[in-house]
């Protein structure tokens, strides 16, 4: 069965519309969904977090992970939910200290070279993941009948950025000289990291996702050269392996940043949707990305967090320039913790009023 059939056939028998878009349809309006949909910017998020001594307990706590990741659905008529967990799950599976501090983000012991990879310890991911998994299998079990579940990974550059890096940056230079001054080295951790996000992935569907999002935040700060190497490489290896493992199951990809690279990243991925960034022209991604490819996106969080007018205007604009595509309407990077929740109210009404 072509890949393009099974997502036809998946997207009729569930008549989903995330599905149906991934499926190759038009629908007027589009599905919505928000990245970082479950959080901060949620009073009963915060409710929930104060009562845990670390972000990472929310993560693996199933019943707590199940009750965040569905308390957006609760306010907002949104098409798909996202699972409540975080890309950095997977270096603290393969065996690397993770904390998260407040106001500060994540803490790593960073890689500082070849001998640190006896550090990491793949056999043991599913182990670790097990309480992602059930949170997975619990939420397929409770989402309402036309929402779509969607898993998701850090792809392998980006999760290489934090495990060299020790945390967040401006520039990535650990990682980025890692790339060229060890590339044995940044090889085999890239593909530890292929493999692994493969196994994560493959295992969310197994337990019940529908559709998986690979997030790539960190793609644009490479060249051309490395960027094809170290983010679409892996990136194409990573869809081929799950096309074989889960044939008509949809993947997101969401290389931020990497601009007029869009297109020779989906030519190489073949990925059933691609996610915008805020900075990606609308016009140009309609015209320059395949047809068949569902573009997801892009409207700016900051817009969102000031609402009125401007997002009025936004919203009018991204719908009419995608009204021809598949898409499914999201924002360019993850909601802002200080966004109003009657913005996000206001963003449905516009959208759905346009749409009817």
């Amino acid at each position: 069965m072509r890949k393009e059939e099974g997502l036809e056939k998946r997207a009729q028998r569930v008549a989903k519309p995330v599905l149906e878009v991934l499926a190759g349809r038009v629908l007027d309006p589009p599905p919505l969904w928000l990245m970082r949909q479950a959080g901060r910017y949620l009073p009963e998020y915060r409710e929930v977090r104060a009562r845990v001594s670390g972000f990472l307990e929310l993560c693996y706590t199933p019943e707590l992970a199940v009750e965040v990741t569905l308390q957006p659905l609760r306010r907002f008529p949104l098409d798909a939910a996202i699972l409540f967990s975080d890309i950095l799950v997977v270096p603290h599976a393969l065996g690397m200290e993770v904390r998260f501090l407040e106001g500060e983000g994540p803490k790593l012991e960073p890689l500082r070279g070849p001998a640190d990879l006896a550090r990491l310890d793949a056999d043991r991911l599913h182990e670790r993941l097990r309480p992602v998994y059930g949170t997975v299998a619990t939420l397929a079990r409770e989402l309402p009948p036309r929402v779509t579940l969607i898993g998701f990974s850090g792809a392998p550059w980006t999760l290489a950025c934090y495990m060299l890096e020790g945390g967040g940056s401006k520039d990535w230079l650990a990682a980025r000289r890692a790339a060229l001054a060890e590339p044995a080295f940044f090889e085999r951790l890239i593909g530890l990291l292929t493999d692994s996000v493969v196994a994560y992935l493959s295992a969310q569907i197994a337990h019940g996702a529908e559709v998986v999002q690979l997030f790539d935040s960190w793609a644009g700060v490479l060249p051309e050269s490395e960027t094809r190497r170290w983010v679409i490489e892996p990136a194409r290896r990573i869809a081929e392996a799950l096309a074989a493992r889960h044939p008509g199951v949809p993947l997101i990809a969401f290389p931020r940043g990497i601009g007029p690279l869009y297109p020779a990243f989906v030519e190489a991925v073949r990925p059933a949707g691609v996610g915008l960034d805020t900075t990606v022209p609308c016009g140009w991604a309609r015209d320059a990305l395949p047809g068949d490819t569902a573009l997801q996106g892009n409207l700016d969080p900051v817009t969102l967090l000031v609402g009125g007018d401007p997002l009025a205007e936004e919203v009018a604009r991204i719908r009419d320039a995608f009204r021809a595509r598949p898409h499914i309407f999201n924002l360019g990077h993850g909601i802002l913790p200080q966004t109003p929740v009657a913005h996000v109210e206001a963003l449905i009404s516009h959208l759905h009023s346009r749409g009817r």
